[in-house]
């Protein structure tokens, strides 16, 4: 079990080098300790790394191998999946979707949501705390769906270069979580984005086209990502017609597949 160091309190431009991805054990787990301070966590995220605490008393630094993400070019949007997106864009629908709008339950949603063969959550408080600061200065973001004025699912996420992060997501009601992804996934891979990790498989990712990839290929995708700037600040503000209709109801804009399956 591999321990580390670091100053009690790291700013966003202050870097930690951690042991390397490469030294991961073969469950993922690169090291022990530290902080959630904002330059450990991009610290880490730049390094291939994310925390993964299985209790509050300690921080778990992972990497694991194979690497789960989604390329731009390779978004899958299925039948279903354009049904649920062309219903929640009509107008009237009574659906609503939002960037940063409000970061903070949605990351609580999430913390309380049931996870098939999970016993608890991961988004402990220390978490909740940690990356809402991060989204604070501009790292970390949200979408948010909402049904007749009220929040029934959303994501969040971190962004540095042109590499997102998916951290974790919440479905309240139906497709509610599937119409926010696809939504932001469509709308950053137009701005860009090289790609979205997803960190480990699941079968509901790999419908949208998530694909397993060594951690070597991985690290270095994100490295050529991160030589790009990053979209620091308010998403709601960066994308003001979020969700724009006409781009997330394209199927033809070389930035996805349209798939069968359901």
């Amino acid at each position: 079990m591999r321990w580390i160091v670091m100053p009690d309190r790291l700013d966003e431009e202050q870097e930690y080098r951690f042991p390397p991805a490469e030294s991961a054990t073969p469950n993922g787990v690169v090291c022990y300790g530290g902080n959630l301070s904002p330059g450990a966590l991009i610290s880490a995220y730049r390094q291939g790394i994310f925390p993964w605490p299985s209790n509050p008393a300690f921080i778990q630094w992972c990497s694991p191998d194979p690497r789960f993400i989604i390329l731009r070019g390779f978004l899958h949007v299925t039948e279903s999946a354009q049904k649920a997106l062309k219903k929640a864009l009509k107008p009237n629908s009574g659906y609503a979707l939002t960037l940063d709008n409000n970061f903070q339950e949605v990351i609580k949603n999430c913390a309380a949501m049931p996870r098939a063969g999970q016993p608890g959550t991961w988004i402990f408080p220390n978490i909740v705390d940690a990356y809402t600061r991060l989204h604070e200065i501009g790292y970390a973001h949200s979408v948010e769906v909402w049904k007749n004025g009220n929040l029934v699912g959303g994501l969040y996420g971190v962004s540095i270069g042109m590499a997102f992060f998916g951290e974790s997501m919440f479905s309240l009601e139906s497709n509610a979580s599937k119409i926010g992804f696809l939504s932001l996934a469509k709308t950053l891979f137009n701005q860009g984005f090289e790609f979205i990790d997803c960190q480990v498989y699941t079968p509901y990712l790999e419908l949208m086209g998530g694909i397993d990839v060594p951690r070597l290929i991985y690290l270095s995708i994100l490295d050529a990502a991160l030589k790009k700037p990053t979209m620091k600040g308010s998403w709601s503000k960066m994308f003001p017609g979020f969700p724009e209709r006409e781009l997330i109801m394209s199927a033809d804009n070389n930035h996805e597949v349209m798939v069968d399956r359901q």
